[in-house]
């Protein structure tokens, strides 16, 4: 009988410390979601903004992310534009019909932070934004992210801040890394950006979708 419960102390004993040692190291959801910080919706690039922080580690913001090529010319956009994300391949496609614009490897979100599935429409497009969150090693502080376009729609509202946009602060494409929005190289999300609707005008650094000017459709799937 002693020997018995021994045996059963010594196996409760195991069992607390595996989950003391788990819950120490698994991450706090609530200090790696993905927030993005959507109270600046002007699109303006901060030039004198160009340090950020991610993971710990301080990174100089390259020039392509703030500073935009004045010979851009932005191209007319029609309903048959759509895009695909493959959150299985980490791949995203643009297409106009049946024909392939372009495809590029992509960075959606961490099992903890995942990217949601589903069909969304492009409801705002911001030339730069700021976005920041976390606490800890999960901190990060993100000037001048560029060329984001946020989505919404099935079941995700506006406020919850998916989109997709240009990233600077790693290079780990084809591999799950945000906090939820899909990273996309620079260059080709600013080629996306202006692909995309909804349509810019002028020299406008935000638009928002609306009846006339509709977003963009994105199907995301696994």
């Amino acid at each position: 009988m002693k020997k018995n419960f021994l045996i059963i102390l010594a196996s409760s004993l195991i069992i607390l410390i595996i989950f003391v040692l788990f819950s120490s190291n698994k991450p706090d959801i609530g200090d790696i979601a993905c927030p993005c910080n959507q109270n600046d919706f002007s699109g303006l690039v901060q030039p004198d903004e160009k340090l950020a922080y991610f993971e710990g580690k301080e990174i100089n913001i390259p020039a392509l992310a703030y500073v935009d090529d004045p010979k851009y010319v932005l191209s007319a956009t029609s309903e048959n534009r759509w895009i695909e994300v493959d959150l299985s391949e980490q791949k995203l496609k643009a297409w106009e019909g049946s024909n392939l614009f372009l495809e590029t490897k992509v960075s959606s979100g961490l099992p903890g932070t995942p990217t949601p599935t589903g069909e969304f429409r492009i409801w705002v497009k911001l030339r730069a934004t700021k976005m920041s969150g976390g606490s800890g090693r999960y901190y990060y502080y993100l000037p001048n992210v560029p060329y984001v376009m946020y989505f919404s729609g099935s079941g995700i509202p506006n406020w919850k801040g998916y989109g997709l946009h240009g990233t600077y602060w790693h290079n780990d494409f084809g591999t799950p890394r945000s906090h939820g929005c899909v990273n996309l190289p620079t260059n080709i999300a600013k080629e996306l950006y202006y692909w995309v609707s909804p349509i810019l005008t002028g020299n406008k650094t935000s638009i928002y979708a609306s009846d006339t000017n509709l977003g963009t459709r994105i199907v995301i799937h696994e």
